[in-house]
């Protein structure tokens, strides 16, 4: 199974835009299950002080872990640049993971990660960043991290669909994915 996170917790982020477009790409080209976990759909406070008790875990951390990370072999990561680097919600989201079976949720799976940025360097410090923290949890992250820049010249302000060019170098990404 392959997981693909959007990984904003904003309403309303284009981070979703690109990760949509990669999921309809990738479900065209693999009979693998694909799922999708979109972090603007998180709703509640994660945040307590139970968080890191595996036994007292809230439910929607092991359901996300149960239905998301463990039965995963690959994750495709989409990351906006914040503040350059990638957003809290995702180091958040990996660090309660890892309270609760980490082994089986991260060791020796591969990941692929996208950088969504409205600026020009398409938040290559931020893929770097998350690249470090996938490693450090046993994730081999492939080495061909895809920056995607200028993401308001790639969207259709009406239809919400990301441009061809995109969309071809998701592809291009994608096949790596599935190849690793």
């Amino acid at each position: 199974m392959i997981t693909i996170i959007s990984g904003s917790n904003r309403d309303s982020n284009k981070t979703f835009y690109f990760a949509k477009a990669a999921l309809k790409e990738l479900q065209k080209q693999t009979n693998e299950e694909v799922r999708f976990l979109d972090l603007s759909s998180l709703k509640g406070s994660l945040v307590n002080s139970v968080m890191y008790k595996d036994s007292d875990q809230p439910l929607i951390i092991k359901d996300i872990q149960d239905d998301y990370f463990l039965p995963a072999s690959k994750f495709w990561f989409f990351i906006p640049e914040y503040n350059g680097s990638y957003p809290g919600v995702v180091k958040l989201l990996l660090d309660v993971m890892s309270v609760r079976e980490i082994k089986n949720t991260f060791n020796e799976k591969k990941a692929c990660i996208t950088g969504i940025a409205s600026g020009r360097a398409g938040n290559l410090r931020g893929m770097d960043h998350l690249a470090d923290v996938l490693n450090h949890l046993g994730i081999l992250v492939h080495p061909n991290k895809n920056p995607i820049s200028s993401i308001y010249k790639l969207i259709d302000s009406e239809s919400k669909d990301v441009s061809k060019d995109a969309t071809e170098v998701l592809q291009k990404q994608l096949v790596e994915l599935l190849k690793f």
